[in-house]
């Protein structure tokens, strides 16, 4: 079995391709190389028979159309994903999150043989008060450019199902954590921060409400459904029940990196910050998945790679110091 895997050396593509590989699909990385990207993630991966990494980009149509062709399952990790660069570069999200996807799907449709998993997120649905869920079939609700983008893609998917019949998947999950994510990302920063002794940039007042999902049931949920694979396009959401606010976990990465609470420093909220996501996810639960790693265990294991790999990640990392400067800079002082 083949598949291409775009965004492959990004937080939760990388770990996904090093999954296909050991489970002995023949994969195929497709990366722009951006700055979310690192090439060490996947640096077991090189020299394996059954893995190919290609440097492209997703809106390059003849090059995705070459590498789509032949691939019987096609899983889409290639995004802009982070919320707060959306407000500082909207047009970034539009290109890559929806024009990116509209390539993908042409190339499919070309093709006429791969089927398509598609990573989405909870954001599509917006805030939601207590205590609402929202189902697979909740209308959508983006606030951020971010989000907008990615309900975008999703409405494109759906028009192509509806129009070409392809045959896809749309996973749409909660906040996922776990090593190897970019430090620009709330648990990777404010792990960072606390080990640094470096205020930790709390958005208002910390009561924003999330729901967390361990990188490695991430992947476990995404083998799942890639088994139970049909020409059905479907929408699945993954989640963890495990809803936690932003403020919590800043104290217990505190307790983590034994650093003092004090280090948490409130500053101004971003605009249009979602006061809390929640999903309901039985669905896939009721077809025999569910998560194994607990918030707190997978909080700690997260702590411990950044505590022995994250700071050198932050300093070989020039674009995300003059991010943190653009972000958080004024906030700050």
């Amino acid at each position: 079995m083949k598949a291409l895997i775009t965004g492959g050396c990004g937080f939760i593509g990388s770990h996904v391709a090093r999954a296909f590989v050991t489970d002995g699909w023949e994969v195929t990385n497709l990366d722009k190389l951006t700055y979310a990207a690192n090439p060490a993630n996947v640096a077991g991966l090189a020299g394996q028979p059954n893995y190919r990494f290609i440097e492209g980009d997703l809106c390059d149509a003849t090059l995705v159309r070459d590498l789509v062709a032949g691939m019987d399952l096609v899983l889409n990790f290639a995004a802009e994903t982070h919320v707060d660069r959306s407000l500082l570069d909207p047009a970034v999200f539009a290109r890559t999150d929806v024009e990116g996807v509209v390539c993908l799907l042409e190339a499919i449709r070309a093709d006429g043989r791969a089927a398509l998993l598609h990573m989405s997120t909870d954001e599509v649905f917006g805030s939601l008060p207590e205590p609402e869920e929202a189902a697979e079939d909740a209308p959508f609700a983006p606030t951020s450019p971010y989000s907008a983008s990615k309900a975008a893609a999703e409405l494109m998917v759906r028009a192509y199902r509806e129009t070409y019949g392809l045959p896809v998947t749309v996973l749409r999950c909660c906040n996922v954590f776990g090593p190897l994510q970019h430090v620009e990302k709330f648990i990777p920063l404010f792990t960072i921060r606390a080990l640094a002794g470096e205020p930790m940039p709390l958005y208002g007042d910390g009561l924003q409400q999330r729901e967390w999902l361990y990188v490695d049931d991430l992947v476990e949920a995404i083998r799942f459904v890639a088994r139970g694979s049909s020409s059905d396009v479907r929408e699945i959401n993954v989640g963890s029940g495990h809803r936690v606010t932003n403020i919590e976990i800043a104290r217990r990465i505190c307790e983590l990196t034994e650093r003092p609470a004090s280090l948490i420093h409130p500053v101004l909220d971003r605009p249009g910050h979602d006061r809390r996501y929640a999903i309901d996810w039985s669905k896939l639960r009721a077809t025999g998945w569910s998560p194994k790693v607990d918030f707190e265990d997978g909080l700690a294991r997260t702590v411990a790679w950044y505590t022995a790999h994250g700071r050198e990640r932050a300093e070989g990392d020039d674009r995300f110091a003059g991010y943190f400067r653009a972000q958080y800079g004024q906030r700050l002082k």
